[in-house]
């Protein structure tokens, strides 16, 4: 008698997940924006409510460029997700949390941004972690029946830690353990989408 009930539960089980796997969508996505800057990446997104979505995103760049430039990295940004009308589609609001490693440097640029100074990329190679958090608005365009366009930017917090080299050799250290409060910008995207 244990067995039979066993089983009718697990065939119960069975179905329930069954319907429940049908009628939630899984999406799958690239950042057009960082495929411009020659980064790999990749996104999944999945259902978990009618108006709230998990969006699991990773992206690598290990390359030198040019005149022994680096913005070599890699990044993991879960973000869940509520849509103000049905997922996958509209306006949404994006929750955050980012996290990774870096090697950058012999960036030519004049930035100063809320208090971090992005010029000092220039002349010097900086290599540390991060983790921060942040808040995003978004929307998706759906195109036909399984592909959506969607765009997003997000700003928030990040924490790092990291050591400066100085970029003539990029091998002499010249600060170690130092640390960098910064506020701003958190996530830009331009994600082309099949949905399942």
């Amino acid at each position: 008698m244990k067995k039979i009930l066993f089983r009718m539960a697990m065939v119960f089980v069975g179905m329930m997940l069954a319907t429940q796997l049908q009628a939630q969508k899984v999406a799958v996505k690239t950042n057009l924006l960082y495929d411009a800057t020659a980064t790999i990446n990749a996104g999944i997104e999945f259902g978990l409510a009618p108006k709230w979505t998990l969006d699991l995103s990773g992206n690598f760049n290990g390359w030198t460029m040019s005149h022994d430039r680096k913005w070599k990295h890699w990044m993991a940004q879960p973000e869940a997700r509520y849509w103000f009308c049905d997922r996958f589609a509209g306006h949404f609001l994006g929750f955050h949390a980012l996290g990774g490693q870096y090697n950058i440097g012999h960036l030519k640029n004049n930035i100063k941004f809320l208090g971090t100074d992005f010029s000092k990329l220039s002349d010097s190679r900086y290599q540390g972690w991060f983790i921060g958090a942040g808040i995003a608005y978004g929307y998706a365009w759906v195109l036909n029946k399984h592909w959506n366009l969607e765009g997003e930017i997000g700003v928030g917090y990040v924490y790092t830690e990291f050591d400066r080299f100085n970029c003539k050799g990029c091998g002499k250290k010249v600060e170690e353990d130092k640390n960098h409060h910064y506020f701003g910008p958190t996530k830009a995207a331009i994600n082309l989408i099949y949905v399942f």
